[in-house]
C-alpha cells in the first residue's frame, strides 16, 4: 500500500512540474509589444489588451506614455518601442523627411479634429481685434491650426502653400490677430492668458475638454481631412509583423468604436471602414 500512494505521490507530482513547465513555455510564447501614445486617455488600448488576453492570443501590448508628439516616432526609429499609435500620418512623414526616419503606416485610426477654444469668448465672431492666439508650434500642427482659423473666418492664407503654411503665409489677417507659437501640449494651459487657443484633440481630453461641446469652432471633417488621420506606425521593415496585424485586427472592431464614441463624446471619428 505505501509503495502504491509513494507511486501516485510521484506521479501527481510529476504531473504538476509538467504542467507548471507547460505554463511557463507558453508565457515565453507571448510577445510583449511596447506601443507609444501621446496622452493619459488610453480606454481603447486598455480594452485591446483585454481582449488579446481572453482569447489567449501570442501577442500582449504595453503602453508606453510620452508627451510630446515627436517622441514616439524618436522611439520608434531608435527601437525603444515596436509601434506608435498617436500621430497624425502628415506630422509623422514630415518627421520622417526631416530626420531621414522611416516610420511606416500599417493601419489607420481616428479623424481627431483640432478645436478653438476660449475662455474668454463664446463664439468666433466675439473674438475682438488686436488679441492674441495660441497655435501649437510644430509644422503640420502649426499648419493645421492656421487652416483651421481660416476655414473660421479669421485669417486667408497662400493657396500655393497647400497643407502647410506658416503664418509667414498668411495674406489677410482683418482683426489683427496675433499669433503665439507654444508647444502643442502647452495650447491648452495657455488659454487662461490668451483670448483663444487651438488645441489638438487629445490635449484638449487630457485638459478636460470635450471639442465637440467646448470648442467654439471645430475643425471640418472633408475629404482633405485625410493627411490629418492618425496611424499605427512601424518600422518600414517591420510592416508584415503577423504579431502587429493581431493588434491592429483587435482594434479595428466596432467595439473599438463604441468605446471611442463613448470616451471622446463622438470628438474623434474612426476612420478604418
Amino acid at each position: 500500500m505505501r509503495r502504491i500512494v509513494k507511486s501516485l505521490f510521484t506521479m501527481g507530482a510529476a504531473v504538476l512540474f509538467l504542467a507548471a513547465c507547460g505554463q511557463e513555455a507558453a508565457q515565453e510564447d507571448i510577445r510583449t509589444v511596447k506601443i507609444g501614445v501621446v496622452g493619459e486617455r488610453n480606454e481603447v488600448w486598455e480594452h485591446v489588451q483585454q481582449q488579446l488576453e481572453e482569447n489567449n492570443e501570442p501577442v500582449r501590448i504595453e503602453l508606453v506614455k510620452f508627451t510630446e508628439y515627436v517622441k514616439p516616432i524618436q522611439a520608434l526609429e531608435e527601437g525603444e518601442i515596436d509601434l506608435h499609435a498617436a500621430l497624425t500620418e502628415i506630422y509623422m512623414d514630415q518627421v520622417n523627411e526631416d530626420a531621414g526616419y522611416s516610420n511606416t503606416t500599417i493601419a489607420y485610426t481616428t479623424l481627431n479634429p483640432m478645436g478653438l477654444f476660449s475662455e474668454k469668448h463664446e463664439s468666433v465672431d466675439e473674438i475682438p481685434d488686436g488679441v492674441e492666439i495660441a497655435i501649437p508650434d510644430d509644422v503640420s500642427n502649426e499648419s493645421r491650426a492656421l487652416l483651421l482659423l481660416q476655414a473660421a473666418g479669421l485669417i486667408e492664407l497662400d493657396a500655393e502653400k497647400g497643407l502647410l503654411p506658416t503664418v509667414n503665409d498668411i495674406t489677410s489677417n482683418p482683426k489683427n490677430l496675433k499669433f503665439t507659437v507654444l508647444a502643442a501640449n502647452q495650447t491648452a494651459r495657455a488659454m487662461t492668458d490668451v483670448d483663444a487657443s487651438v488645441v489638438n484633440n487629445d490635449m484638449a481630453a487630457d485638459a478636460g475638454l470635450v471639442p465637440t461641446e467646448d470648442a467654439i469652432f471645430l475643425e471640418p471633417v472633408a475629404d482633405s481631412s485625410k493627411p490629418y488621420y492618425n496611424v499605427i506606425a512601424s518600422r518600414e521593415d517591420e510592416t508584415e509583423d503577423p504579431d502587429f496585424q493581431i493588434i491592429v485586427d483587435y482594434y479595428q472592431t466596432p467595439e473599438v468604436e463604441k468605446i471611442i464614441d463613448e470616451v471622446t463624446n463622438k470628438s474623434s471619428i474612426p476612420v478604418w471602414e
